[in-house]
């Protein structure tokens, strides 16, 4: 089965980087996931820390899938491409995309009729940051993608690749578009998106074996606008005004674009959270992860994953004083995927990763005696315990080999992405209850690297005393007690996320 995503905007971005975390976690299937990015800002902040979560995703994930067998961990592939509109456009204005000038001089009605449309400052605002949190603009300017006659790589790749999906025994692809329903591009570009590429599959297929499926974010976070921003930008996003584009959107998708969609989902939080920077565009746009996205991950997992889905989608939570693991859609099995991960992350950044460092410090002749769980992974210095190797432990890789060393560094840098990420979501709201937030992170982003903060990570009284029990000092006997085949760097992080599992 083919799966795409469609990610359009800067909120679009933010629920890709969710699904990213959560396919690292084991959430979605070995099917692989490709990723179509339409912005017309290229650098938002939002939209540049997912790709740089993807990136990070990548070099971890090209090393577990060649080096070790199939487990939870890092088991989905995740292709990305991506596409601006206005990228070649050389004024990137709706003045110039429309050729006002031409229209004022030659088509006079039509020049009055865009003046009556669009104000003099929409016109002539700068596109290069977005369309300004105005759908008008977004879409006037979306629709006039043309899927039969265009030329752009992206949208000719992503066509030919349903094509072939549709033209493969037994496959039906899904596609799925996120995005909000009261900014800009998001809100332009979802309707106008989802219209174009089901208009494209009826001429290819009767429509039947590709399903669309949709994540509207609804408003879930408000900021200030100095006021010295708003004289120097008179066309910009404002938070006032989104109840009323969200009103107005959901009248039209009931009206006239629910024959699009196979499935919409609706995703919000009635308490909006407040971005601490206003911004118009660019890469100071860079909004914290918030919790309600990792909500727009699991809608994501629902529709891919799902045999079938309902038109429309339920959820909410129990208690409005809290969040706890019984919110979430499917819990048993997003929890045991989520805690997993997570234990594993901490173990690795507080108790493995710091005393590999000390072994490139010391190095391995003097660590050796020091770790014994370390001579299962990485091959012993000569002399160690006798001057003579066994043939199982020179088969094993040299510690300071470039590619362990690199190996090391990207499962690192997982880590700290996604525990960075996981912290986030928790400082977003006060009453998640999943895991303790205080034991990993602080409300600025930074890791806490604490070891005796292990056993407290999940929130949960029914593995309480299992969890109790577990401390990193015991993970590591347990490594040097394990019987493995595992070897290097990845063996040695196979070995430790299993034994992570509750």
């Amino acid at each position: 089965m083919g799966i795409y995503i469609i990610s359009i905007g800067g909120t679009g971005s933010r629920c890709v980087e969710a699904i990213i975390h959560l396919a690292a976690t084991g959430l979605f299937s070995e099917e692989p996931i490709r990723v179509l990015f339409i912005d017309p800002d290229k650098s938002n902040g939002n939209l540049e820390r997912t790709k740089e979560s993807l990136k990070v995703y990548e070099k971890c994930y090209i090393r577990v899938a060649k080096d070790i067998g199939k487990f939870s961990w890092m088991k989905t592939q995740i292709e990305s491409s991506e596409w601006a509109p206005l990228n070649d456009s050389i004024n990137k204005n709706l003045g110039s995309f429309f050729k006002y000038e031409n229209y004022k001089q030659n088509n006079p009605a039509l020049g009055h009729l865009f003046d009556v449309l669009y104000t003099k400052e929409e016109r002539e605002a700068n596109l290069d940051v977005g369309f300004r949190g105005r759908p008008a603009i977004g879409a006037a300017i979306m629709s006039q993608v043309n899927l039969d006659e265009t030329n752009h790589e992206t949208w000719s790749k992503l066509i030919q690749d349903i094509k072939q999906d549709i033209g493969a025994s037994g496959k039906y692809p899904k596609i799925f578009l996120c995005g909000s329903i009261f900014g800009g591009t998001g809100a332009s570009g979802f309707p106008t998106i989802g219209k174009l590429i089901r208009n494209k599959l009826k001429s290819i297929t009767d429509g039947e074996q590709v399903k669309i499926g949709g994540l509207l974010m609804l408003p879930y976070f408000q900021f200030a606008v100095p006021p010295e921003k708003a004289q120097d930008e008179k066309v910009y996003a404002r938070p006032e005004q989104f109840l009323l584009n969200t009103e107005a959107a959901l009248n039209y998708y009931v009206t006239q674009a629910k024959e699009k969609f196979d499935t919409v989902y609706l995703i919000g939080d009635q308490d909006l959270a407040s971005v601490k920077q206003f911004s118009v565009g660019k890469n100071n746009q860079k909004n914290e992860p918030h919790f309600v996205e990792l909500y727009a991950a699991l809608a994501a997992r629902h529709f891919l994953l799902s045999p079938s889905t309902p038109p429309v989608v339920l959820i909410s939570r129990n208690d409005p004083r809290c969040i706890t693991w019984k919110d979430l859609p499917e819990s048993n099995e997003v929890k045991r995927e989520l805690v997993n991960a997570t234990r594993f992350a901490f173990a690795w950044i507080t108790g493995i990763d710091p005393e590999l460092t000390i072994a490139r410090e010391m190095g391995v002749k003097n660590f050796q005696t020091k770790a014994p769980w370390f001579i299962k992974y990485f091959r012993p210095a000569q002399g160690f315990l006798g001057k003579i190797l066994t043939g199982e432990q020179t088969n094993l890789p040299d510690f300071n080999e470039q590619e362990q060393q690199d190996a090391i560094k990207n499962i690192t840098q997982w880590c700290e992405t996604y525990l960075r990420w996981l912290g986030s979501l928790h400082y977003s709201v006060d009453n998640v209850e999943l895991f303790k937030r205080s034991a990993f992170t602080d409300p600025n982003g930074q890791l806490k690297k604490e070891l005796d903060n292990f056993p407290e990570l999940v929130i949960d009284g029914n593995i309480g005393t299992k969890q109790q029990q577990d401390t990193i000092q015991r993970l590591k006997e347990k490594l040097d007690e394990k019987k493995t085949d595992n070897k290097g760097a990845i063996g040695l992080a196979k070995d430790l996320y299993l034994l992570c599992k509750i």
